[in-house]
């Protein structure tokens, strides 16, 4: 009688829902300390995927392990209300969680990751209608599965829309995928200076619609359809050395090759060359010249341009040229040059019979804001006397790079080293518009003669300038 009870029990094992018994006892559980692991490595990364993995283990896990124990354990009826509910649920939180995961996906494109990242160039309309077709589908797939509902409509109805969407948004659209060909394949980049739509000039924004270039005259928004169908030059990447090419004109009575050394000195001061680059000065016949400007970046083009033509007016006038046609200059006015000789006169003491000497032999030379007036090491004949402004005087080093020796204002010497006729010990730089009168050394050896005192203060200033490049050195960590 016992074994005929024994064997009228059913085996869970042979009907099948005792495996699946079986596996959620196992499964959850582990699949549980599986997702807590990996849940506490990502919060300890600061990672953003920690988001849908805790959703994933607090809500899916449970949810889904409720639906296989009523749906395969229990062996509910298919159409049993509570187990179409537990499905829904279910199925609301698969869709919840993708939802999350794609929000990580597009997550580093909020900041967190660089320019070049292609989340962060996806615009903002798509990823939002990525996430409304996520959400319809997702629906859809639960009422035709889990309710059984003809969803036939919602599928004829999103093919339908799409459809008069595109027609309605045909031009815009072409616009937002020109931008997207634009941001992906990126022919350029922020800072890069460019030339196509009709603009040209350095590029500060890109987005979806359109590319803000800043131009001469202002920005300028330039619809990327107006790029992606034209000819794009990226002067940025033209090469290591971006040459910038400067359109100048002098008067048909300059000689060229006068001119184009002005032109070749200017710009050989530019503090933006790139390193062991020179720039090369060419004659078009008429008043017609160009220099061309070997840059380190395209981005330097403006800054080095507008430098470079205001340097080349102060030249251009301490050597007599005709630039832009005007030969004139407003500092070889009589009372200017009277004020400059009131100048060296308090600063060397001289008769009237040698303040007409030195009004004979001297010069008077203006220079520009950031001018270098004399370079260390050079051979002078000729000692500078600070007329209006200031010089500041460097040291340009191997080691240190430029190094601060001292300033030198109105009033005082510069070049004094020419007396001894020594190198100069310094570079000297206009600090500001400076004007100065050269006075050649063999005027000032007539002068010292007559006035041995002067030779003294010259030597009491050419040990100064030693002493204060000794100590520029000292302070820089370089030797003597």
């Amino acid at each position: 009688m016992a074994g005929d009870r024994m064997s009228g029990i059913a085996n869970p094992f042979e009907e099948g829902w005792g495996w699946w018994a079986l596996g959620l006892a196992v499964g959850l559980p582990l699949l549980l300390v599986i997702t807590s692991e990996v849940l506490h490595e990502l919060n300890r990364r600061g990672s953003a995927a920690a988001k849908p993995v805790r959703f994933l283990r607090n809500w899916v896990l449970p949810f889904a392990a409720l639906f296989v124990l009523l749906a395969f354990a229990l062996q509910s009826d298919a159409g049993n209300v509570w187990l179409r509910i537990v499905a829904t649920i279910l199925g609301t939180l698969v869709v919840l969680l993708v939802l999350s995961a794609f929000n990580v996906a597009m997550f580093r494109r909020k900041g967190m990751d660089t320019e070049a990242s292609w989340q962060r160039r996806v615009p903002n309309i798509f990823v939002e209608l990525a996430r409304v077709f996520l959400v319809i589908i997702g629906v859809a797939l639960l009422l035709q599965f889990v309710w059984g509902a003809d969803v036939g409509a919602i599928w004829t109805g999103l093919g339908f829309g799409s459809i008069v969407l595109g027609l309605a948004l045909q031009k815009a659209a072409g616009g937002i995928f020109s931008g997207l060909l634009l941001l992906f394949e990126s022919p350029f980049k922020i800072g890069d200076s460019i030339e196509g739509g009709g603009a040209s000039g350095r590029v500060i924004d890109i987005n979806w619609r359109s590319v803000h270039v800043q131009t001469a005259n202002g920005m300028q928004i330039v619809p990327n359809a107006a790029l992606a169908d034209g000819v794009i030059l990226n002067k940025s990447r033209s090469g290591s050395i971006y040459n910038a090419s400067v359109d100048v004109e002098f008067t048909t009575d300059d000689p060229p090759h006068e001119v184009i050394a002005l032109l070749t000195d200017v710009a050989s001061s530019l503090p933006m060359l790139a390193p062991n680059a020179h720039p090369r000065g060419a004659y078009h016949g008429g008043a017609a010249y160009s220099v061309s400007l070997p840059l380190e970046t395209a981005a330097d083009e403006a800054r080095a341009t507008s430098l470079f033509l205001a340097w080349l007016w102060y030249g251009a006038r301490r050597r007599a040229l005709g630039y832009n046609g005007d030969t004139t200059d407003p500092l070889q006015e009589p009372e200017s040059r009277k004020r400059a000789l009131e100048t060296v006169e308090s600063a060397l003491q001289f008769t009237t019979e040698q303040r007409e000497a030195v009004d004979a032999a001297a010069t008077l030379e203006r220079f520009g804001m950031g001018e270098t007036i004399v370079r260390k090491g050079d051979m002078l004949e000729k000692v500078g006397f600070i007329v209006e402004g200031s010089v500041q005087m460097v040291l340009d080093t191997e080691e240190a790079g430029r190094i601060e020796v001292g300033d030198a204002d109105a009033g005082e010497y510069i070049a004094s080293t020419a007396l001894a006729r020594q190198p100069q010990l310094v570079t000297c730089l206009a600090s500001g518009m400076t004007t100065i009168m050269w006075v050649p050394v063999e005027v000032l050896d007539g002068l010292i003669n007559q006035r041995p005192a002067t030779a003294a203060e010259f030597g009491q200033i050419i040990e100064a300038r030693r002493d204060q490049v000794a100590k520029a050195r000292a302070r820089a960590g370089l030797s003597k």
